[in-house]
């Protein structure tokens, strides 16, 4: 599934809500208890997203020429948030994420349930995910 098609459907589920703004939030709670446990290990000061007000760590891999991230914070909301960035990102070439254009918060009117730090931390988030994809991508250049 695209980038595209990947925010097609987050937005879908959240038109399903109706702009219900506690049921909004709620929903990206849960979204973010779905989210697979990063490892402890992970869980340090050079994994840690700077800007963001909560806790989030965030690391990438490559296998097979997609990135896979894992990611974790010490905050229910701040962690559907990054769920929903790696629904977004994970398993795409890096090509794909520094070109993908993220649409979906304006579209489900996150605006209107997080505040202006969540968004500046989530504009961290997207840029962090973004640098690994960057990394991995001139890292396969030089070896090529």
């Amino acid at each position: 599934m695209s980038i595209t098609d990947t925010q097609e459907e987050i937005v879908n589920e959240f038109s399903l809500l109706e702009g219900d703004q506690e049921m909004s939030v709620l929903y990206l709670m849960e979204l973010g208890q779905k989210l697979p446990a990063m490892k402890e290990e992970d869980k340090t000061e050079q994994n840690e997203v700077k800007g963001c007000q909560s806790r989030v760590w965030l690391t990438a891999e490559v296998k097979h020429g997609a990135v896979f991230f894992s990611a974790d914070s010490n905050t229910a909301i701040t962690k559907g948030l990054i769920s929903l960035l790696i629904r977004v990102f994970s398993g795409h070439t890096p090509q794909e994420i520094l070109s993908g254009e993220i649409t979906f918060p304006s579209r489900i009117g996150m605006d209107r349930f997080i505040g202006t730090q969540r968004s500046n931390g989530f504009a961290a988030m997207i840029k962090q995910m973004k640098m690994y994809a960057l990394a991995f991508q001139t890292r396969s250049q030089i070896q090529a």
